[in-house]
């Protein structure tokens, strides 16, 4: 669709090529972390379930009475979906010029997927490596591991995890199912006593074993590892890379999925207002005569949206 007072076209094609595209050798995890909610407004209230809509109603029925009701005991949380996007040009000059060794167009597409994503695997993160969310004076949503951190072999890891999930179960009524944590934070997960020490009669103990095992270890159906780094210096200094998901904290937590319905318990959505702009997918066109280019647009509203933040347990494991 146009947009009401532009003349940018849209580009079916490379939203296609776009949706397709991904940085194929970093791990990308906010939308697992927090997944997709579409909604028509760009901003209202909807309803989610907290930890003190986990109550049990009083169903004693008594002979020839009215059965008592129970009304949907979930809670109104506003949101407000804020634009962001990003614009790539192509003059004239580089499309011709590359013509013969690659699509420019889908590479220029491709380009701007690239930051896009970056940015919103790094708001997730400070989203959920939070120590204002998850106030770290509150020991039912933080817990200070510190002082046996993830990086000393010896730490019994597999206990902070399962203390964790204790939290989880015994703030909310709810199992916790998912671990957060950076590829910093795996890199020890490989190398600790108690976890290889899981693997007993192994001749060969490979990284790929590990890696297939440990959510099992720690009883959760998913470990999520984020590996994204990025340049943390002004433009023209020499990089500085940093992990955006930091090797200083690992969660736990009960995660939504795509398709859940808002009754379930879960941390929390990223919410998209999909009735003006349908997804980060959408591509716009248009022309830039003062620079001889054509500019290609992508743009989406979104919040990324913690529901309850005792649906996660976070932990400080470095010193």
């Amino acid at each position: 669709m146009i947009q009401p007072g532009t003349h940018a076209t849209p580009r079916d094609d490379l939203g296609v090529a776009f949706h397709e595209y991904s940085l194929s050798r970093v791990r990308l995890i906010a939308l697992a972390v927090l997944p997709r909610l579409g909604r028509a407004k760009k901003a209202a209230t909807l309803k989610v379930t907290k930890r003190k809509n986990m109550r049990i109603p009083n169903v004693d029925h008594a002979n020839g009475a009215a059965f008592k009701r129970t009304t949907l005991y979930m809670d109104d949380l506003s949101y407000e979906c804020t634009d962001k996007g990003l614009e790539g040009p192509l003059t004239d000059e580089d499309r011709t010029n590359y013509a013969t060794d690659f699509d420019a167009e889908v590479e220029t597409v491709n380009g701007v997927k690239g930051k896009m994503q970056l940015a919103r695997e790094q708001a997730v993160a400070t989203a959920i490596f939070n120590t204002t969310t998850w106030d770290s004076s509150d020991s039912d949503l933080y817990t200070d591991n510190s002082a046996s951190p993830w990086d000393t072999a010896s730490t019994d890891i597999i206990l902070q995890v399962n203390a964790a999930k204790e939290k989880v179960r015994t703030n909310t009524g709810v199992m916790a199912d998912s671990m957060i944590i950076g590829e910093a934070a795996m890199q020890n997960l490989l190398k600790n006593d108690d976890i290889i020490a899981r693997f007993p009669g192994a001749s060969l103990i490979t990284e790929a074993m590990i890696r297939a095992n440990l959510a099992a270890i720690f009883g959760l159906q998913q470990l999520l590892v984020g590996s994204a780094s990025y340049n943390s210096a002004d433009e023209g200094q020499d990089a500085s890379m940093a992990d955006l998901w930091a090797d200083d904290y690992a969660m736990v937590a009960a995660l939504g999925r795509e398709g859940m319905p808002m009754t379930e318990p879960q941390l929390g959505r990223t919410i998209v207002w999909e009735n003006y702009i349908p997804d980060v997918d959408y591509v716009e066109q248009y022309r830039e005569e003062q620079t001889k280019s054509d500019i290609f647009r992508v743009e989406e509203y979104t919040q990324y949206k913690v529901f309850d933040a005792y649906f996660g347990h976070l932990m400080k494991i470095d010193a």
